[in-house]
């Protein structure tokens, strides 16, 4: 999956981040996404735009790859639409801009979908696991039938309770 996400549009709507600075603002984003873009959107190459120029980068991160770029000449919606367009799999925007869906709409062909800029807000909770499975106790560092024993537990403090 490749994530485009329109920076602006997410940071100039955050209630986190829209009295910050531009520069802190692109910051913020950056570093949200690489520490917990993988929470909140899945796995998958992920594309950062903001538009003026401001450099360009790539770095690798746990879980995948996060780009930043600066549109130089045109806006940020240029390049994405564009990126889109020269994708080679299915692509999904992070923004709130109807009419840039509507062009990467018309320039993806493995496929699209879009998600509100609101997914990655600060605040913004991580997506709930496919299955709605949890994970085992064992994770945790509890021993096999931890939570069989939490129940009895749970039993015997709430029978006795009335007591």
């Amino acid at each position: 999956m490749l994530y485009l996400i329109d920076g602006y549009n997410i940071t100039k709507g955050d209630p986190a981040t829209r009295d910050l600075s531009l520069e802190a603002q692109r910051d913020a984003l950056i570093a949200r996404v690489r520490t917990r873009g993988a929470d909140h959107l899945g796995s998958g190459h992920v594309v950062i735009v903001f538009d003026g120029a401001g450099g360009t980068g790539t770095s690798a991160e746990a879980g995948g790859l996060v780009e930043v770029r600066y549109a130089r000449a045109g806006s940020a919606d240029d390049v994405l639409a564009s990126r889109a367009a020269h994708a080679t799999e299915r692509v999904c925007l992070v923004s709130s801009d109807r009419e840039l869906a509507s062009r990467v709409e018309t320039h993806a062909s493995h496929g699209w979908n879009v998600l509100p800029r609101e997914t990655l807000y600060e605040g913004a909770r991580p997506r709930a696991r496919r299955g709605g499975k949890r994970y085992p106790a064992s994770t945790a560092g509890l021993p096999k039938g931890a939570n069989k024993i939490t129940e009895e537990l749970k039993g015997l403090w709430l029978n006795n309770e009335g007591e």
